[in-house]
C-alpha cells in the first residue's frame, strides 16, 4: 500500500491536530514528531525545547495587563506576516530562515532525515523546518509540506525558494498566492485545502468522492439549536433544503459550546467568566458548556476547580474535555464536535473547522498569524467576534433570536474547503506513481 513519513512537532496543538486526519496514510499510521522522537540527539532536542518553551511562555505572558501586549509584539515582529497589498517579490528570506538555515550547517535534523531515509518514502511534514531539514540533507524521495493557517510568514518558505523542490499544500487561495509572491514556484503549490478529520465528515471514503452524510446529519441538528426562531431558515429555505433536506424542530441534544483553549494555555479564565454568565441557563438545561483542557492536567484541574465552585457540574451542564494521550484527545475532540454547535476559540488552526458548519465564535487572537486568521473568519462569514464574555447570556442569546450564527454554519459548510485530506493523498501518491 502507498505510505509515506507523516512529520509534524508537538509544539502546541496546531501543527499535530493538522497531521492527525492524514494518519492513515502515513507508515504504520504514526507521526513522527521531529523535536521529540526516539534517540533524538539531546543537542537537537534542546533546540527545540528552548523554542517551544519561550513561545509557551510569552503566549501565557500576553494576558499579563499592560506589559503582557508589548512584550508579546516585540516577539511577534519575528514571524510578522507582510502586508499583501501591493504585490510584489517578496522572496527575500527573513531573519527567522537565515536562522534556521545557520542551525542546519550545525547538523541541526541530519539525524531525523538520515534515519528516515533508510525507508525511501515521501515526506509530509505539517511544520517548515522538517522540510527545510529533508531538503538540506538531500531525502531522496518527495518533500511536501501542508500549511495550517489562512495566511503565513515568509518563514514557511526556504531560503532559496526558486531552486526548491518543497511541494506545498495550501489551505486556501490566499496562502496559494502568498506563497507565489515568496518565489515557490507555482508547480510546487496545490490547493488542497485544509485536512478536516474525515469521520467529522461521511461513513465511508470513496475514492473519488465522498458523500458528507455524517457532516449533512450533524448540521441538521445544529441548526434547529442554532436558529431557534427560523428567522434564517425563512430567508434561505431552498437553499438549506437543497444542501442538506428538512432541518427538524429541534435538535438532538441541547445548545452545546466547546471552549478550546490553545496548547499553551492562554485564555483559559476566558471560559470561566461565560460560564459565570452562562450560570443560570446551564441549570435550566437551556445551554452547556464544555471546556477542552486537552492533555494539560494543571488546565483540567483548573476547569474542574471553577466549575465546583459555581456548582455546575451536577446535571451535566459543563464537561470539561481531557485525555492524557494526544491521539485520544484528538479522537475525543472530533467526536465531541458532532453534537457542538459553536466552537468558541483563538483563531488558529481550528478556523478551518468552519467546514464542518460550525460558526466560530473568535476569542482574541494571538500573533500575527491568527490576526489574519480572524481577519478571513469574519470576511467569509464563518465566524463572529466575541463579545464580553461577563454579558455572554446577553449577547450570545440575541445572536441566537437572529439567526446569526446558523448564517455562519451554513457559510462555513457550503463555502469552506472540506476535502483537504482527499486532495492531499491523490497529489502525494500520484506523484509517486509518476516517478515510479
Amino acid at each position: 500500500m502507498d505510505k509515506l513519513w507523516l512529520v509534524s512537532v508537538n509544539m502546541g496543538y496546531g501543527h499535530q491536530r493538522s497531521a492527525y486526519p492524514l494518519k492513515t496514510l502515513a507508515y504504520k499510521n504514526d507521526v513522527i514528531n521531529a523535536n521529540d522522537y526516539l534517540g533524538i540527539p539531546e543537542s537537537d532536542k534542546k533546540i527545540w525545547r528552548q523554542s517551544q518553551a519561550f513561545y509557551e511562555a510569552i503566549s501565557r505572558f500576553k494576558m499579563a495587563p499592560l506589559v503582557g501586549d508589548f512584550a508579546f509584539s516585540m516577539y511577534d515582529k519575528l514571524q510578522r506576516i507582510a502586508n499583501l497589498y501591493p504585490k510584489h517579490d517578496m522572496s527575500r528570506p527573513n531573519i527567522a530562515v537565515r536562522e534556521m538555515y545557520m542551525l542546519l550547517k550545525r547538523g541541526w535534523g541530519k539525524d531525523l532525515i538520515n534515519k528516515l531515509s533508510r525507508k525511501k518514502m515521501p515526506i509530509l511534514t505539517t511544520f517548515y523546518a522538517p522540510a527545510f531539514m529533508a531538503e538540506f540533507y538531500d531525502y531522496p524521495e518527495e518533500i511536501y509540506t501542508v500549511i495550517c493557517d489562512t495566511d503565513i510568514s515568509r518563514a514557511w518558505v526556504p531560503l532559496n525558494p526558486i531552486t526548491s523542490r518543497i511541494k506545498y499544500f495550501a489551505p486556501n487561495e490566499r496562502v496559494y498566492e502568498r506563497l507565489k509572491l515568496y518565489g515557490v514556484r507555482k508547480k510546487n503549490i496545490y490547493l488542497s485545502g485544509f485536512p478536516l478529520p474525515p469521520d467529522n465528515l461521511t461513513a465511508e471514503e470513496g475514492v473519488k468522492a465522498w458523500k458528507l452524510d455524517i457532516l449533512a446529519h450533524d448540521l441538521r441538528h445544529r441548526l434547529a439549536n442554532l436558529d431557534p426562531n427560523r428567522k434564517y431558515f425563512e430567508r434561505y429555505k431552498v437553499l438549506v433544503e437543497k444542501k442538506l433536506g428538512s432541518i427538524p424542530e429541534t435538535g438532538n441534544h441541547p445548545l452545546t459550546i466547546l471552549f478550546s483553549v490553545g496548547g499553551a494555555g492562554a485564555q483559559k479564565e476566558l471560559g470561566v467568566r461565560a460560564m459565570a454568565s452562562l450560570a443560570q441557563k446551564i441549570r435550566n438545561g437551556e445551554v452547556k458548556i464544555i471546556l477542552s483542557a486537552g492533555v494539560k492536567g494543571n488546565l483540567k484541574d483548573y476547569f474542574d476547580e471553577k466549575v465546583k465552585s459555581m456548582d455546575l457540574g451536577s446535571n451535566g451542564g459543563v464537561e470539561v474535555l481531557y485525555e492524557k494521550d494526544l491521539d485520544a484527545y484528538f479522537d475525543k475532540f472530533n467526536a465531541t464536535l458532532r453534537k457542538t454547535d459553536i466552537l468558541w476559540t483563538k483563531p488558529s488552526e481550528l478556523s478551518f473547522y468552519a467546514g464542518l458548519g460550525l460558526p466560530i465564535l473568535i476569542a482574541p487572537p494571538i500573533g500575527s498569524h491568527e490576526d489574519f486568521n480572524q481577519r478571513w473568519l469574519v470576511k467569509s462569514g464563518f465566524g463572529l467576534n466575541q463579545e464580553n464574555p461577563d454579558y455572554m447570556d446577553q449577547w450570545l442569546f440575541d445572536w441566537l433570536n437572529e439567526g446569526y450564527l446558523a448564517e455562519a454554519a451554513m457559510e462555513g459548510f457550503v463555502e469552506g474547503e472540506k476535502l483537504g485530506v482527499l486532495n492531499i493523498k491523490r497529489v502525494v501518491f500520484a506523484d509517486k506513481e509518476n516517478q515510479d
